[in-house]
């Protein structure tokens, strides 16, 4: 790797080079194949002497917490699988080193020649939502009052019931479960209930 490239917290790839004529665009690659397609544009950025055409190279993620067996643990969730943001000039030579990068598909957006960059803005949202995945993880599932679940574990497994309450820091969930005729509700923990 050269010395202008680093890696930052979020696994995203940077050039320290900024240059006026730099956009953004969305390159498809095989699914979850995100990080080696990132991997492999940056090695052969470098062994073709280009750093100063490409910019950014960025794997959208964010961390997610998810509970199995009682346990926490952060994870790392793409937000669009099966693509991979490349700051870059588009000039013949740059399209022809991404389009001919292994396990990319092409580019999204505009002709197959000539792809269409994406606004600052959604970039500017995409990196936003990135920084927040970092400072404040997720849970993988996320609920919401009257939705319909499952109870999976515990006492009142196969139960259906409404979510009442939906607690994320504590990764609790309250439901409202019919016992004999009547509404009863029980706290569970995330991982004890599913969506139905």
């Amino acid at each position: 790797m050269s010395e202008n490239m680093q890696d930052s917290p979020q696994g995203t790839s940077a050039v320290t080079h900024s240059g006026g004529s730099k956009r953004w665009y969305v390159v498809h690659a095989y699914s979850g194949m995100e990080k080696s397609v990132q991997r492999a544009l940056m090695e052969r950025i470098d062994r073709a002497g280009m750093q100063d055409k490409f910019g950014q190279i960025l794997v959208p993620t964010e961390e997610v917490i998810e509970v199995k067996n009682g346990q926490k643990s952060v994870t790392e969730r793409r937000f669009f699988p099966g693509y991979v943001l490349v700051e870059m000039e588009m000039t013949d030579e740059t399209w022809h080193l991404v389009k001919n990068t292994s396990k990319v598909t092409g580019f999204i957006g505009g002709k197959s020649n000539k792809p269409t960059p994406i606004p600052p803005h959604e970039v500017d949202k995409i990196m936003q939502q990135m920084q927040e995945g970092v400072e404040k993880p997720r849970p993988k599932v996320l609920y919401e009052v009257g939705e319909l679940v499952r109870i999976k574990d515990g006492p009142f497994t196969d139960f259906n019931g409404n979510v009442e309450e939906v607690n994320y820091e504590k990764s609790r969930v309250r439901v409202s479960v019919t016992i004999f005729g009547r509404a009863t509700p029980v706290e569970l923990e995330f991982g004890q209930v599913e969506k139905v």
